[in-house]
Parts: structure tokens; C-alpha cells; sequence
């Protein structure tokens, strides 16, 4: 409890002195958003397992707990977190992951973060704690509140706690390697997610579509198969696999080495899977069965927004170093409206990381 009256005193400072603060773990996420303001408030020293009972399948820690050490414990278990959340650094902590709400290679068979949260604590403008949810499925009072904390990037509160759903490890897993062009990937991808193959992740790279298969020994050794004779597909070693599915879930792949040069951004364009691959926007890396489409492209050009929403989509400029553009797509006035009102409901000072969702919804703007 020492490190939580610790937070609180800050809050309540920060508060009394209208000072922002600016919510931090390890800072593995920091390049993700607007640009931070405020003073740091260092989340990492409120950490630790809370509760873990295998057999009910969730696991309850505090939000500066090493993401690491989570994933250790439920694997010591052979449970995971099905979302594969991207670390991007190693001392990610679990209020970092949530406060991004980032989901991984998996994410399209086994859903989001927010799919998993059951329920979460968070300290209000007034250090006064605020609880949601619960611990197991059946409790579902405030369940949507935990949801709305996903992905806010800790501009609605400070979360202190997090109670998660987990899931056991699956019994086989095979990983293929095909060769195919990206618009031949995106159509079989759509045509395979309507038949009954155990297809839990898949990434187009490079002119190869890459396919994990995880489920029952029996139903992955014949999806395996099939796909091994009807496409050459190539086989992976698990240590093949494993690095492959960990390199493109933290993005060490070398087509996302290029953001780091000042002429590169990172697109992260969200689309209806069967759209058509566009090979107008560049080097592009597909997921999610064709839902996500990483693409690389020049800092002055922002066309690939308007492009992207004529596709049924959105973008986000996911890495920049130069952040001229917005982050994320800018609302319509009616749902800005309706954030800026959600935003002053749970931080009516506006000392919660203001700007790090979008600059127009501090409640001082």
C-alpha cells in the first residue's frame, strides 16, 4: 500500500497545483501518441502479482508490474495473454499495455485488450480510488468503464490495478511459410477465415505469407498438411517461429528499421479485411488476415488518411519523429463533443496526460 498512498499524494499535489502530469512505466510506449507534457509521475514503483489462481483464469496485478514478468508467471502455467501485447521495450509494464491498448499477431482470432480486461482501479483528479468490473466473467457492473480506459493513453486517470482474463497456451502450434504476392494473400486469407482451419495469426512480408496454426494436434497437423501440399508452403522450426512471431510483434522486422530514419513514418491503417492491397502507398506489411496493413511512406505525405477512409478505414501515424500531422484521425464534431465530455467527467482539472490522445480534447483547449 506504501507505493499507492505514494501515487496518491502526487495526484493530490498535482492536483491542488492544477500541475499536469505526465504518466509514465518504462517509457517503452513513449514514442506512441501526441508528444507527453507534464511532470513525470514514474508508475513503475506500484508493482506486483495481486492475485493469480490458475484454474479461474485471471490474473490481477498492480499497473507497474513488469509486462515480463506477468507473461512468466502464466506461462510457468501454460496460460498466456492471448492478445500478445507488443512489449517494445523490456521493462513494459501492464498499465503501459493497457493505457495503449496494442494487441499483437493474435489478435484478430482471439480479440483485443479491451476484450480481456475485467475490471481495473484507477485514481481520479481527487486520488480518490475508483474501481470497475471484477475479477471473474459473471461481474460485469462498470465492465464497459474498465473498456473505455483502454487505449485512452492514461488521459482519463491513473490505473493502479488491472484484472485480466487469460487463456491456457494452445496444445500444438505449426508456423508456414508461402510464397504469394500481397493480393493473392488478402484474397486467401479471406477465403480461409471462412472455413474451419485452427488460423490463429498471419503476416504478409516481403512476398511471403507467413501463417501460425495453434489448436488441437490433430487439427493443426491437417490444416499443415493440406496447406503443405496444396501450396508448397514451407515448414518453420518452433525456434523459427517463435523469433519470426516475436520479431513482427515488436516490430524488429527490418522493414520497420526504416522508421527510424527522419524521412520515414509509420502508418498503422486499419481496413476491411478483403480490401484490395494498394501498392500505390509503398512497403506495406499486412496482418490480421488483411485488416492491418503497416505502411511506410514520406513525413509530408498524409494523403494515405483520406485514402484509407475511401477504403472503409482509418490510419494512425504510429512512429514519427516529425508529428506535423495528427496521431489519430480526427473526430467528427459529435463525437469530439462526446469525448471532451467523457474527458472532464474523469478529469475535470485536466492533469491527467493532457494532449497524449489528442490535443483538442483537454479540458483547457
Amino acid at each position: 500500500m506504501e507505493s499507492l498512498a505514494w501515487l496518491q499524494q502526487r495526484v493530490l499535489d498535482a492536483a491542488q497545483h492544477r500541475i499536469p502530469l505526465r504518466m509514465r512505466g518504462s517509457g517503452s510506449k513513449d514514442f506512441y501518441g501526441e508528444v507527453a507534457r507534464g511532470e513525470l509521475l514514474d508508475v513503475s514503483v506500484h508493482q506486483g502479482i495481486l492475485r493469480y489462481e490458475p484454474t479461474e483464469l485471471v490474473i490481477s496485478v498492480k499497473a507497474g508490474t513488469s509486462l515480463a514478468l506477468v507473461e512468466q508467471s502464466l506461462a510457468d502455467h501454460r496460460q498466456m495473454l492471448a492478445f500478445e501485447p507488443p512489449h517494445f521495450g523490456a521493462q513494459a509494464t501492464v498499465g503501459g499495455m493497457v493505457a495503449a491498448g496494442l494487441s499483437g499477431p493474435r489478435r484478430a482470432s482471439s480479440g483485443a485488450v479491451r476484450d480481456f480486461v475485467l475490471g481495473m482501479c484507477l485514481l481520479d483528479s481527487k486520488a480518490e480510488l475508483l474501481r470497475f468490473g471484477g475479477e471473474v466473467m459473471k461481474n460485469v457492473a462498470g465492465y464497459d468503464l474498465s473498456r473505455l480506459n483502454v487505449g485512452a493513453l492514461g488521459t482519463l486517470g491513473l490505473i493502479v490495478e488491472v484484472s485480466l482474463k487469460v487463456w491456457p497456451m494452445p496444445a500444438a502450434s505449426e508456423t508456414l511459410w508461402l510464397a504469394m504476392d500481397a493480393a493473392n494473400a488478402i484474397e486467401h486469407l479471406n477465403r480461409w477465415a471462412a472455413e474451419p482451419w485452427p488460423l490463429s495469426a498471419s503476416a504478409w512480408v516481403d512476398g511471403h505469407l507467413i501463417l501460425r496454426l495453434e489448436g488441437a494436434q490433430a487439427a493443426v497437423s491437417e490444416a499443415a498438411n493440406r496447406w503443405q501440399r496444396d501450396y508448397q508452403a514451407k515448414f518453420l522450426t518452433a525456434d523459427q517461429a517463435r523469433q519470426f512471431w516475436d520479431d513482427i510483434k515488436e516490430q524488429r522486422l527490418a522493414f520497420f528499421g526504416a522508421v527510424r530514419q527522419s524521412s520515414k513514418a509509420l502508418w498503422r491503417v486499419s481496413l476491411p479485411s478483403a480490401a484490395a492491397h494498394q501498392p500505390s502507398w509503398g512497403d506495406t506489411v499486412i496482418e490480421w488476415g488483411g485488416a492491418l496493413r503497416w505502411v511506410l511512406c514520406s513525413n509530408d505525405d498524409a494523403s494515405i488518411r483520406e485514402q484509407a477512409r475511401a477504403l472503409g478505414g482509418h490510419a494512425s501515424l504510429f512512429r514519427s519523429l516529425d508529428k506535423r500531422h495528427p496521431v489519430f484521425t480526427p473526430l467528427a464534431p459529435a463525437m469530439m463533443a462526446l469525448q471532451r465530455r467523457i474527458k472532464r467527467e474523469f478529469d475535470p482539472l485536466g492533469i491527467f496526460n493532457p494532449g497524449r490522445l489528442m490535443p483538442a480534447l483537454d479540458v483547457n483547449a
